[in-house]
């Protein structure tokens, strides 16, 4: 049922659906999540102390991984990523043009030469056969991205690598709690990278963190984000001796962030939840709209519902996709995109890329608008998207 009351768009002087804006996302935190900060900060540790740990071996349970390794941001955790995986100048790697930057510039980061590979008309994840003709002889990494939250082709990429003397990492950052094939993500890549950005899943602020079942890769992360350094005084507190075996970074996470993240991953069944349940009510209410396009979740996995990205029939509109987005800024509804194709910034324009050479992901970007998604959000909130949606469509339908 709709809720309009009034059929004017906010956009051309008309009364918006609400009288704040509501985001695209948002952290939540209660009082739990405050004292364990407060706790943290009132400790003898502020960094490098247990609480690392704590929330490391946690988070490695909870996604059914053997080791969690926590770094300062999800890019980061995807630099350590590319750098335990052993990509350098000599190595080629092929991943998404859908997608935050991050997911390629950890190659870049290495050194290595980057291709991008199409993606899937349905998920928008990256499609294998279009990534088995990007590989080269050189290719030693497919860097994968679990679009707005839905994993992606995971079996076929890793057959690919295996076939190819490759390696899978998965840039998971969308997808915590997600599942394929009844399988956790976050236990079925050799690398696995979440986000803990504060519009994630679970947040500790900034953050992110890489999972891995091997020990060796796991080791590898550790000492890539304590400036490459091998310390003997961890398991030797009574030398001073320490080697800088790699050149690694400073990429470390706080206590107290982990301990924010702890707290919050006690939620994360019921926000998943929550998610899973504001995409349902979506569902519902645009699906018989022919001027949108609702995301397809795969019968063989569970989507995390980072983001809801809608499509628009543009052929059923009697305007762009830009003003579509305008006019729901207008309602305060804080609707995104998600996302500019990489190879059409700057950076990789001058790399030599140019437009054109992933039809799918660049006519979806065309088309797409991200709609308000996170678990504090009232049944009124999504009412008031709902409705805001359409209102819009409804005005500009052919």
């Amino acid at each position: 049922m709709l809720h309009i009351k009034e059929s004017r768009l906010a956009l051309d002087g008309g009364t918006p659906v609400r009288a704040t804006r509501l985001p695209y996302g948002r952290q939540s935190i209660d009082e739990q999540d405050v004292a364990a900060v407060v706790a943290a900060l009132r400790s003898d540790y502020l960094t490098t102390g247990p609480r690392i740990e704590e929330f490391e071996e946690r988070l490695a349970s909870v996604v059914g991984a053997k080791f969690a390794v926590a770094f300062a941001n999800g890019t980061a955790a995807l630099h350590g990523a590319a750098f335990a995986a052993g990509l350098d100048a000599s190595a080629d790697v092929v991943t998404t043009p859908l997608t935050f930057v991050a997911t390629a510039n950890c190659a870049r980061y290495m050194g290595s030469a980057v291709a991008f590979a199409d993606v899937r008309a349905d998920s928008l994840t990256l499609d294998p056969a279009a990534v088995a003709e990007a590989m080269t002889p050189r290719t030693r990494a497919i860097i994968t991205c679990d679009y707005a939250g839905q994993p992606s082709d995971l079996d076929a990429l890793l057959d690919l690598a295996r076939d190819r003397g490759a390696i899978v990492i998965e840039d998971a950052c969308h997808s915590l709690g997600a599942t394929y094939r009844g399988r956790l993500v976050g236990s079925i890549a050799p690398l696995t990278v979440f986000s803990l950005h504060a519009v994630k899943h679970i947040t500790t602020g900034e953050g992110g963190v890489a999972t891995t079942s091997d020990a060796s890769l796991a080791a590898r992360l550790r000492m890539f984000r304590t400036h490459g350094i091998r310390d003997g005084r961890t398991s030797d507190p009574s030398t001073w001796l320490y080697d800088m075996a790699e050149l690694g970074f400073n990429y470390r996470i706080t206590d107290f962030q982990c301990a924010l993240g702890t707290s919050q991953l006690s939620r994360l069944t019921g926000w998943l939840e929550r998610r899973r349940a504001i995409a349902a009510a979506y569902e519902n209410a645009f699906g018989d709209l022919v001027q949108i396009e609702t995301p397809q979740v795969l019968p063989d996995r569970e989507h995390a519902w980072h983001l809801y990205v809608i499509r628009l029939r543009l052929e059923g509109l009697r305007t762009d996709r830009e003003r579509v987005f305008r006019a729901l800024r207008a309602e305060n509804i804080g609707v995104n995109v998600h996302y500019i194709p990489v190879p059409w910034h700057s950076y990789y324009a001058r790399l030599g890329f140019r437009r054109g050479g992933w039809p799918v992901a660049e006519g979806s970007y065309e088309r797409m608008i991200s709609l308000p998604m996170f678990p504090a959000m009232s049944d009124g909130d999504v009412q008031d998207v709902i409705d805001a949606v359409r209102k819009v469509v409804g005005f500009y339908a052919a």
